[in-house]
């Protein structure tokens, strides 16, 4: 919720910057353009004063107005819009054409229209651009939006990974503790195990709790490595998926069937043994649970090009779209009682200490479901 706070305060902060700035600029390109036109008109002015003065007449000040006048483009024209001069244009490009798509973009502004004698019909007409400084103006907020926009995403990404840290900072500080916690019970059972057999007791009920001690172990193992920096070792990925069948297979109701379907004899993939195997015993208690108490889990594994796919698929009660976009966020769950960490663990696993994906390959609700597992070969 803190997150996402935080992306809403940013954001909104952002959308508010870009908008001041945009009707700002606008309203200062407006004043830009009207005084831009009143030193058009003056130009003009001086223009005629200068070309109408008599020997005696002093256009001192009228020739200073014309020599200022460097940063607007103007283009002077007849009464047929015959090109007849230009000022403050690129004279190595001055050809017809490029003078001609000009004077085109000129007559976005009205022209200053003069009349060359009171009673004629001939008249010139001074059309008029933009000023460089008019442009940078009307294309601030276009780049201001650009830095803003990069503020934003640089700002997200750096709140989002200083996150992320802090989640797998919290995930590997409860890994540790929660195998730290479990060491010492699972030790004291193991001895009272050894204990029962000195005196003789049933040999099945002592068989059955080193069964759950060795559990025990594994799971308290499991979590030793989530909090760890174990690297994968090669390992036989075919038997490691058999091993976790054969332990679900035991557990699951008797119309329940897994079957692994591959065309490989062995398939030696970087592992991590325990936590490899839990991701396979999440997924298939996952699709028991789909099944309430019938049906069947098809475990198929192939090669395709350098990475292994495993797609565990059950006939069950399936989901919706909007379901499986949801079932790797944490605290997510579709069940009665349930956290909703197995498949955030699972994403976890196979991502970060497998370099793999997980993914929901095909979902239909009363039809079944199947996950998809890709691990790199090598």
């Amino acid at each position: 919720m803190k997150w996402l706070n935080w992306r809403i305060l940013i954001s909104s902060l952002a959308i508010f910057i870009v908008v001041a700035s945009i009707f700002y600029s606008r309203l200062l390109a407006s004043q830009i353009a009207d005084k831009e036109r009143q030193v058009i008109e003056v130009w003009v002015e001086a223009h005629q004063l200068i070309a109408k003065a008599s020997p005696e007449t002093d256009i001192t000040f009228a020739s200073m107005i014309l020599v200022r006048q460097h940063s607007i483009p103007v283009i002077e024209t007849n009464e047929k819009d015959s090109i007849t001069n230009y000022l403050n244009l690129d004279s190595s490009k001055a050809n017809a054409e490029y003078l001609q798509s000009r004077l085109e973009e000129f007559k976005s502004n009205k022209p200053i229209i003069t009349y060359l004698r009171a009673d004629s019909t001939m008249y010139n007409k001074y059309y008029y651009g933009e000023s460089l400084l008019l442009k940078e103006v009307k294309y601030y907020p276009f780049i201001q939006l650009f830095i803003v926009a990069l503020f934003i995403v640089v700002t997200l990404i750096a709140i989002r990974n200083r996150h992320r840290a802090q989640q797998n900072q919290l995930w590997a500080s409860m890994a540790k503790e929660t195998a730290h916690q479990l060491g010492t019970p699972v030790s004291a059972l193991h001895g009272w195990v050894e204990v029962l057999r000195e005196l003789g007791s049933d040999p099945s009920m002592i068989r059955e709790m080193e069964h759950d001690v060795a559990r025990l172990k594994l799971v308290s193992d499991r979590f030793s490595k989530i909090g760890s920096t174990t690297s994968p070792e090669k390992r036989d990925l075919i038997k490691a998926i058999q091993q976790v069948v054969d332990y679900i297979q035991k557990r699951a109701p008797g119309k329940v069937q897994i079957h692994i379907s591959t065309a490989e004899q062995e398939l030696l993939v970087p592992l991590i043994d325990p936590l490899f195997e839990w991701v396979i015993e999440n997924l298939l208690r996952n699709a028991l649970d789909a099944l309430d108490g019938e049906g069947k889990i098809n475990i198929n594994i192939h090669l395709i090009s350098e990475k292994v796919i495993i797609d565990v698929n059950d006939n069950g009660k399936g989901m919706s779209s909007h379901q499986a976009r949801q079932i790797f966020d944490a605290g997510y769950t579709t069940k009665k009682r349930g956290w909703g960490v197995g498949l955030t663990l699972s994403k976890r696993i196979i991502e970060e200490y497998h370099k793999g994906k997980i993914i929901v390959q095909y979902a239909e609700l009363e039809k079944g479901t199947t996950i998809r597992l890709e691990i790199p070969k090598s």
